[in-house]
């Protein structure tokens, strides 16, 4: 018998690696689940880019859906994603919120005049300190938010067309056919 447990041994070490593999192929490892889905959205009160003696707060924003775009003029991917929200931005049937993420708000508008404003609004959180309530891992990333100010999704990367169409979109529809 003792002779066989190495035997035992090795079968068991095939079963986990060909159960890691089996896990691995049915799981998006770019995945990265937000604890904040459904949540309300964390509280916030940042200035505008355009005119920093306002600001604005998750309850000004409240009674419509909206979608926060994380960006930085120092992001190589909002560069990607860029055109795809000057070509979608408008039509995506919510309002566009920018969210300024870790940048000088000369080089955010110098960026914006360079390459357009799809943003209806834009809030600077130049130190990212609200970003980590948020759980920002880096930019870009989205988050819809309903009009009760609670996170419905999140997408971490550019938003891409097929982002927006298969996922954004619906998620927007779904919030609609919820409005009383």
């Amino acid at each position: 018998m003792s002779r066989l447990i190495p035997f035992f041994g090795f079968l068991l070490l095939v079963v986990l690696f060909g159960f890691g593999i089996w896990w691995n192929t049915q799981h998006d490892q770019r995945e990265v689940p937000s604890p904040l889905i459904n949540k309300p959205a964390p509280a916030f009160a940042l200035p505008k880019l355009d005119d920093p003696a306002q600001t604005v707060s998750r309850d000004t924003l409240l009674g419509k859906p909206y979608l926060i775009n994380v960006f930085g003029s120092w992001c190589v991917a909002c560069g990607e994603e860029h055109p795809v929200l000057m070509a979608d931005g408008k039509n995506i049937g919510v309002p566009l919120i920018g969210y300024n993420y870790k940048d000088a708000p000369e080089d955010a508008k110098a960026w914006l005049t360079q390459h357009g404003n799809p943003y209806d609004l834009i809030i600077v959180d130049r130190e990212g300190r609200t970003a980590i309530d948020f759980g920002v891992y880096g930019a870009p990333e989205s988050f819809l938010v309903d009009g009760k100010g609670v996170i419905r999704y999140k997408h971490i990367g550019p938003l891409t067309p097929d982002v927006i169409a298969k996922e954004l979109k619906p998620a927007i529809a779904a919030l609609a056919k919820e409005q009383p």
